[in-house]
């Protein structure tokens, strides 16, 4: 199978991931967090830019279907568990994030197997773009005196849109678990 540019920017989603956690245990401190950073900036791009280029040019594949949503799960999930790791944030929320991936990962697993199509919904997009805020927000750890509240803020408002679009997801299909 050849790749095109779509999938490329997917797989280097995936090599980034080690990068990544390397450059963030690894590396002294502060610069650890700052590069960990702008990694986790690049692979996120590689997110928006894999998936645009794919509708635009009509370059969806079966491997892009099935890597693009992994590769962004795996991302998010090793700054999210690193960042328990690190104390940034209580393994709670990383738990209640996983919880809802899982689920939903699960659904589509059904629906395909119904051949049903589980479209992606808008509580799903605003869901990954508070959580990479957030992540990005909580790493950097920016020595200001409101930095606390952000970071809380932050923290509740994706776990507030990973619940919510987990249970829009299961609303609007809910005819996958009665198949």
């Amino acid at each position: 199978m050849q790749m095109n540019l779509p999938n490329k920017l997917t797989t280097l989603r995936v090599i980034l991931i080690p990068v990544f956690l390397l450059v963030l245990f690894f590396m002294e401190a502060p610069g650890n967090r700052y590069g960990a950073v702008v990694i986790f900036v690049a692979a996120s791009l590689t997110d928006f830019l894999d998936g645009h280029l794919a509708r635009k040019y009509h370059l969806v594949t079966n491997f892009g279907k099935f890597m693009d949503p992994l590769a962004d799960k795996l991302l998010v999930m090793s700054a999210l568990v690193s960042m328990v790791a690190l104390e940034d944030l209580p393994a709670w929320v990383v738990i209640v994030i996983l919880a809802r991936e899982f689920t939903i990962t699960g659904f589509r697993t059904l629906a395909m197997e119904a051949n049903i199509v589980m479209a992606a919904s808008w509580w799903g997009k605003i869901k990954t773009a508070t959580q990479m805020v957030m992540i990005i927000v909580v790493l950097l750890e920016m020595p200001f005196a409101a930095m606390p509240v952000i970071e809380t803020v932050l923290v509740g408002l994706a776990v507030l849109f990973t619940v919510i679009s987990g249970v829009d997801y299961i609303v609007k299909n809910i005819q996958v678990l009665k198949g």
